[in-house]
């Protein structure tokens, strides 16, 4: 899984490309965490997943996760662009409760 960054202003997007296994998601965690610490100032994180191919209920907590950091962090968190299968898999997981969709 390839993730891909871009900051403008208080807004960090984060961009996931691949699959959102068990096997990817230690190192997209990592990666992640990395980025949300090196931008503390950030107010607001969205997660980009449209060229996400396939993901499970691993990257249900994938995303709880980094909604739980950003929590601490006093940022807020967004997914946006989830294609149809992770659409699907979000929606029915009820997670946009907690993390909107943009």
């Amino acid at each position: 899984m390839k993730v891909q960054t871009a900051r403008s202003g208080g807004v960090l997007r984060i961009k996931l490309s691949g699959e959102m296994d068990e096997y990817s998601a230690p190192q997209v965690r990592a990666a992640c965490d990395s980025l949300i610490d090196k931008n503390p100032d950030a107010r607001q994180i969205i997660i980009n997943l449209e060229d996400v191919a396939f993901m499970d209920s691993t990257g249900i907590g994938f995303l709880i996760g980094r909604y739980k950091k950003a929590k601490r962090g006093n940022m807020t968190l967004k997914v946006e662009n989830p294609n149809f299968a992770a659409d699907k898999v979000l929606s029915l997981s009820g997670i946009y409760t907690l993390i909107p969709k943009v």
